[in-house]
């Protein structure tokens, strides 16, 4: 069995002596696992951070086994985010999320071009913690958690919307949530197509933390959300307090 293409690193962990069990993540073939020899030598310990895109082909004698990695470099996306605490806090809570979020071997091209574009976002543009932000929806609606936020699920206004049922994920107009606005989840105007602001941003992470946490929560294994989101919320929260 074999295969080839260009992968996201996700994670790697030492296996053996001077070997690696890396995780990645490929339009194709979805994430994947498999060993690569020397991986936690000096030559290919940069090339394996992650983060990074690698050139690599897998080979096993069977499709079920684990089988070996052979890499090559292809952008060092890592190194370049070093000197920006709050990018490469970004960059661990997308690796997290999506070891954790997505089944093992599942193509999920749609995620894997908007990681792309978000990661390289967050190497050029000061406003990438929004569309992290729209990041987050768009992986919530691959789980199938998606958000309906374009009409009230009560009366099917498009106007006036300012909630969220933490149930449904679909959208709820301020009148139509009069007097049960302490059952419901706050909608940023931000996801209506207002301008962001830290208070927006907030609520908007609290708002795909939720959906998150159910979705991880659902299936035979339930895992919590990784606490590398949890920093990346925490530290956003305290830049914007100042």
């Amino acid at each position: 069995m074999e295969w080839s293409g260009e992968a996201l690193v996700l994670s790697v962990r030492a296996h053996g002596e001077g070997a690696a069990i890396v995780e990645v993540f490929t339009a194709a073939q979805g994430r994947h696992a498999g060993v690569v020899r020397g991986g936690a030598g000096r030559r290919l310990a940069p090339v394996l951070m992650p983060g990074n895109t690698v050139a690599v082909v897998w080979r096993a004698r069977l499709g079920e086994h684990l089988g070996h990695f052979t890499v090559e470099p292809v952008k060092a996306r890592a190194a370049a985010l070093m000197g920006d605490r709050m990018a490469l806090a970004g960059l661990s809570s997308v690796c997290a999320l999506l070891l954790r979020a997505l089944p093992e071997r599942a193509p999920h091209a749609a995620v894997h071009a908007a990681t792309l574009t978000l990661l390289e976002a967050m190497e050029l543009l000061p406003d990438w913690p929004v569309l992290y932000l729209r990041w987050e929806i768009g992986l919530l609606a691959e789980l199938g958690f998606g958000l309906d936020l374009g009409r009230c699920a009560a009366t099917g206004a498009t106007a006036g919307l300012a909630w969220v049922s933490p149930r449904t994920g679909r959208a709820v107009t301020a009148a139509a949530a009069r007097g049960w606005e302490d059952r419901l989840l706050p909608l940023p105007p931000l996801l209506l197509g207002a301008p962001a602001d830290p208070e927006g941003l907030a609520q908007g992470l609290a708002l795909t933390g939720h959906f998150l946490a159910r979705a991880l929560a659902t299936g035979p294994e339930a895992r919590p959300l990784p606490e590398a989101r949890a920093r990346l919320v925490d530290l956003m929260a305290r830049n914007a307090a100042g």
